[in-house]
């Protein structure tokens, strides 16, 4: 019988002598980036380490998923799942950016199945499982990254999926009904002399496709017999920019997009132009209320130039909800892995402005979702890079697991009082329902 620190020396000393494996595994990921529902590869080496391992999976979960299942030998108890995502993003310019698709790990996800992979390698341990009651549930998980959204339209009316973000996929498949717990770990590189950081919120939001329809026409002899799409774009937007003076502070509110196609030759008057948009805010609340205002001014595009607009609203993402009694057992556990002074807690309503699917895990299970330093450059950029893969890999490899062994060690005392405290912000039914409720289709004809 072994004490909880005992029981996290030895997982610690497992992690460290697997650390070039882990590294490896992170390193390799990094050269082959794969976007979301498309995480093949990535998904083959996570299947080919969870066979090295002994741990028993299910895999093709929301297309590429993979959930592992490995039990405690101290009898039953709640289930801990340890998540990393499988997907990249897209960004051209990146030096590791792949030639052909621009898919590049600018956000850092890579490290994320490396710290997965490496705090099953010290829970693993003979000595350790023993002492543990419940279940492991190592989760590889899609498309965190809400991009290419025509992409995922397409595979929506091919009946592939419903939801468009991987975790959101999983919840409406029942993949998570079984999991009690739930953490996971993310590179930042915004931190300072810190090393782990712990708290904060996120924004929820809303995702936009947008089409305007106009009338082409020759652009120098006949301009008067077209419809500019363009410029009704252009409108829009100037639309939602005369609003940002409404938005309100609190709300941590930001409005932004891309143009996916602005037209078709430069000689013809556009007649079909294409956005892809993003409306976040702190609250689910705030977040119908805006994305109402920037509907309103796609429409006064079109009106001003007597253009159609179809707007396809997509159920995105809700704020985060980190558990505190999680928070607590993070915060121990990091001031003993890279000391006190260097974990960073951040005050519950601070938001940095960014979204993740994980939010709407954190509104129906205990959640924690720390950040782990080891990157430098903005994320989502092509400056974005893992300078540190000890901070980014090993440390949060071993602080997760050390936190698994205060929940599920000791006939995982600490996991039941997590749950038992646990008042879930919805159900998966009002998750699901509210979810739907915030897709839809808006078509306006403002020649009418």
């Amino acid at each position: 019988m072994f004490t909880r620190e005992e029981l996290k020396r030895k997982a610690c000393e497992a992690i460290d002598r697997h650390r070039t494996e882990i590294i490896g595994v992170s390193q390799q990921i990094l050269k082959n980036p794969e976007p979301g529902f498309s995480e093949y590869k990535t998904a083959k080496l996570v299947a080919d380490k969870f066979d090295e391992m002994g741990i028993g999976y299910r895999s093709s979960l929301a297309i590429t998923g993979l959930k592992g299942q490995v039990s405690g030998g101290a009898g039953p108890g709640p289930r801990v799942a340890v998540i990393g995502e499988l997907d990249s993003l897209i960004v051209n310019e990146h030096p590791h950016a792949d030639e052909e698709t621009g898919a590049a790990h600018a956000c850092g996800h890579h490290c994320q199945i490396g710290m997965m992979l490496g705090a099953m390698r010290g829970l693993m341990q003979p000595e350790v499982l023993a002492e543990l009651s419940g279940e492991l549930v190592p989760f590889a998980v899609p498309a965190e990254e809400f991009i290419e959204v025509a992409r995922r339209l397409q595979m929506r009316e091919e009946k592939k999926l419903e939801f468009m973000g991987g975790k959101q996929e999983l919840i409406r498949l029942g993949e998570f009904d079984d999991v009690d717990v739930a953490m996971m770990c993310h590179t930042a590189s915004d931190m300072g002399d810190h090393r782990f950081a712990i708290g904060g919120t996120s924004n929820g939001h809303v995702v936009k496709y947008v089409q305007f329809l106009g009338r082409g026409s020759h652009a120098g002899s006949a301009p008067h017999m077209g419809i500019n799409a363009l410029n009704a774009a252009s409108f829009a937007l100037q639309a939602i920019h005369a609003n940002r003076e409404v938005f309100r502070g609190e709300d941590t509110v930001r409005v932004h997009g891309i143009m996916t196609k602005g037209g078709e030759a430069v000689n013809a008057v556009p007649a079909d132009v294409r956005l892809e948009w993003r409306v976040r805010s702190g609250s689910p609340k705030a977040v119908v209320r805006n994305s109402e205002l920037v509907d309103r001014c796609f429409k006064s595009g079109a009106l001003a130039v007597g253009a159609k607009v179809n707007i396809t609203n997509i159920p995105g993402y809700l704020p985060m909800k980190h558990d505190t009694h999680l928070q607590e057992l993070f915060r121990q556990n990091s001031s003993k892995v890279v000391g006190e002074s260097r974990t960073l807690i951040i005050p519950g309503r601070r938001n940095r402005g960014g979204s993740t699917d994980m939010g709407d895990l954190s509104h129906l299970i205990p959640v924690c979702h720390p950040y782990a330093a080891g990157a430098v450059g903005s994320g989502h950029s092509k400056e974005y890079l893992i300078s540190d893969y000890e901070s980014a890999v090993v440390n949060p490899a071993k602080i997760m697991a050390m936190v698994v062994i205060d929940l599920l060690a000791e006939g995982a005392k600490k996991a039941n009082e997590v749950t038992a405290s646990h008042r879930p912000a919805m159900r998966k039914e009002a998750y699901l329902r509210f979810q739907r409720e915030r897709a839809g289709f808006v078509e306006f004809d403002g020649a009418q």
